[in-house]
């Protein structure tokens, strides 16, 4: 991944310095763009390998940007934003951003995130076996291994557990983990069935039921599966 182009969208000077700083200081290039349409001409122009892009800017909001990238490209995004409402969040990922990180942030949060979507964004799409956070989900035979030993699921759990593992390490809306097991339902009325699942994954597959790490909430917007244990 080093070597990787980045399109960083804002119109913040201060913000582009910061990340044209921290982003070449480990190995990525770095493309700039302070409005819409002049991230839209460079992304088009550079191929860019993901774009980080601020929710405000001066000529079109940024989620407009990621939705006309999103008729041609599909490389990852990573939606900058002030908002922190769940709506926001699930716009955002509804209308095609891999991530989103809320602002004031870390960089260090930020470089992991782009990290995480580097990799899935290299992984073979059509890639039999599935890995992450210990998990090895084998697609052509609905097998699933924790640290090397089977686990048996029944087929709403591992049709749940497939749907986060190829998105591993990106958040994935209620709604659409809803319509990928369950079909064409309610979401108000059908986001309890999806809790007591997530609930039986747990249960079979984290450390502590309790305290999961794995299968990750996002409060009031999805779930995302780790790709790797937390920092000890």
């Amino acid at each position: 991944m080093s070597g990787a182009k980045i399109l960083v969208v804002d119109d913040e000077r201060a913000i582009l310095k910061l990340m044209q700083i921290a982003l070449k200081g480990h190995g990525y290039e770095v493309l700039e763009a302070s409005s819409g349409e002049e991230a839209l001409v460079v992304a088009s122009t550079k191929r860019p390998d993901l774009a980080v892009i601020d929710w405000g800017l001066p000529d079109m909001e940024g989620i407009e940007v990621l939705r006309r990238l999103r008729e041609w490209s599909q490389m990852p995004v990573i939606m900058l934003t002030v908002r922190d409402a769940e709506e926001d969040k699930i716009a955002a990922l509804d209308a095609g951003a891999d991530d989103y990180v809320v602002k004031p942030f870390g960089m260090g949060e930020l470089l992991a995130r782009i990290r995480v979507a580097l990799r899935h964004a290299a992984r073979v799409q059509d890639e039999p076996v599935i890995e992450a956070a210990g998990l090895a989900i084998h697609l052509a035979e609905r097998r699933v291994e924790l640290n090397g030993e089977a686990v048996k699921l029944t087929p709403i759990e591992y049709d749940l557990l497939k749907a986060l593992a190829q998105n591993a390490g990106k958040v994935v809306t209620q709604r659409q983990l809803l319509r990928h097991v369950w079909g064409d339902v309610d979401p108000d009325n059908a986001a309890h069935y999806l809790r007591v699942y997530i609930g039986h994954l747990r249960k079979k597959l984290e450390d502590d039921p309790s305290r999961p790490w794995r299968i990750v909430t996002e409060p009031g917007v999805g779930y995302r599966l780790a790709v790797e244990p937390p920092e000890a």
